[in-house]
């Protein structure tokens, strides 16, 4: 279930982030990075290309505590810009933070969407649409609305729904089965590729 999911979906990620480093995108935007460790695993790659991890301050003040005690130092290619969703925009602390959005960029967003509202979600989105180079692109994951609501029949779904309430993370964001393509085209984005686990057998 969701043990399986995860891995699935870091090692898809991976694979994803190190093919756009590869292919020499300048920029990689972690969104709610938390202890995302790309920048540091992929460090021979990374550091070709400019990596901005955005999160919440305090997150991002443990984060680098460690990160220090771990590596001795933070790292000369990572940009850490802390950013409170619930007063501040993406846009203007990406931008102090010296972004560049003309340049080819990917974005990753990991275990987050359905955790913010659908407004959170369309602003960030409408970010990536106007303030990134041409060739840019976004990787992301997310859940059904049906699982949102609770509709869903699935055990792992409802069991899921659930346990995320008394921790103080409800489920806030779904996209209804087969509707993504529609959901992207119609907020700027082209080409956009669906992948469930039955596309990765």
């Amino acid at each position: 279930g969701m043990q399986g999911y995860i891995i699935a979906r870091t090692r898809y990620l991976d694979e994803y982030f190190q093919n756009c480093l590869d292919s020499g995108f300048e920029q990689a935007v972690i969104l709610g990075a938390g202890y995302d460790s790309r920048a540091y695993r992929f460090k021979d790659l990374a550091r070709r290309t400019r990596i901005f991890e955005v999160d919440h301050p305090a997150t991002q003040e443990e984060k680098k505590r460690k990160l220090r005690s771990v590596l001795g130092g933070l790292p000369d290619h990572v940009t850490y810009v802390p950013i409170d969703f619930t007063r501040e925009a993406l846009e203007d602390r990406l931008f102090e933070h010296h972004y560049d959005p003309g340049r080819q960029t990917v974005f990753l967003w990991e275990g987050v969407t359905y955790y913010i509202t659908a407004d959170a979600v369309d602003r960030t989105l409408a970010f990536v649409a106007r303030h990134s180079g041409r060739g840019s692109s976004i990787i992301f994951d997310y859940t059904y609305d049906s699982v949102v609501n609770g509709t869903c029949p699935r055990r792992e779904a409802r069991l899921w729904r659930k346990t995320m309430i008394p921790r103080g993370e409800p489920l806030l964001f779904g996209i209804e089965e087969g509707g993504i393509e529609a959901f992207l085209t119609g907020r700027g984005f082209q080409t956009p590729t669906d992948v469930s686990g039955n596309s990765l057998k």
